[in-house]
């Protein structure tokens, strides 16, 4: 029988499984045009947020993947970010009144438009997320540090990564939220 998962890694699966059915609830029963229509022409469509979550996936997650690669085997059973982390994860990521609107970085900014594959695409990055969270749950993630592919002079600890991602998916997914409620 395999180890339980730590505490951790069993909260972070269930958000990103959240983010999952939030995702679905807000574009599974939307058409393309739907998907790419905007509130207003400077703000993003459901369709590129889900699309932005996706590319943020596929930009932050190897970094993360590849620091585990190169450390020793010590589970622990919380995240605690550093300073720097939390503060990042407070004011930079999380939803909050605290938390401050920026420009995406160059790299993960969405297209134009999406197909209809857009929330397929999205679903499988979580998958993989996910897969990875698991995978990583014997690491220790406070100690584990990665280069943030943003800002490559900033290492986070895997577990900070990792929580940054979560935190991220949630900021867009309310304001793809607040699109789908403009729809109406």
């Amino acid at each position: 029988m395999p180890d339980p998962q730590p505490a951790w890694a069993t909260r972070l699966a269930a958000e990103f499984l959240a983010s999952d059915a939030r995702a679905i609830a807000l574009a599974k029963p939307l058409t393309t045009v739907q998907l790419n229509w905007r509130p207003s022409p400077t703000q993003w469509s459901i369709g590129q947020c889900l699309d932005h979550l996706l590319v943020a996936n596929t930009v932050y997650l190897p970094p993360i993947a590849a620091s585990l690669e190169r450390a020793a085997r010590v589970a622990v059973e919380e995240i605690t970010p550093g300073w720097f982390g939390g503060w990042f994860l407070r004011t930079q990521i999380a939803p909050s009144s605290a938390s401050r609107k920026g420009k995406a970085p160059k790299k993960i900014t969405p297209v134009s438009e999406v197909d209809g594959t857009i929330l397929e695409r999205f679903l499988e990055s979580n998958e993989h997320a996910r897969r990875m969270i698991r995978d990583a749950s014997a690491y220790d993630v406070n100690h584990v540090r990665f280069r943030n592919p943003f800002v490559p002079l900033i290492r986070f600890t895997a577990g900070t990564g990792f929580e940054i991602v979560s935190k991220h998916q949630d900021r867009h997914l309310l304001q793809a939220e607040r699109v789908r409620a403009a729809m109406r």
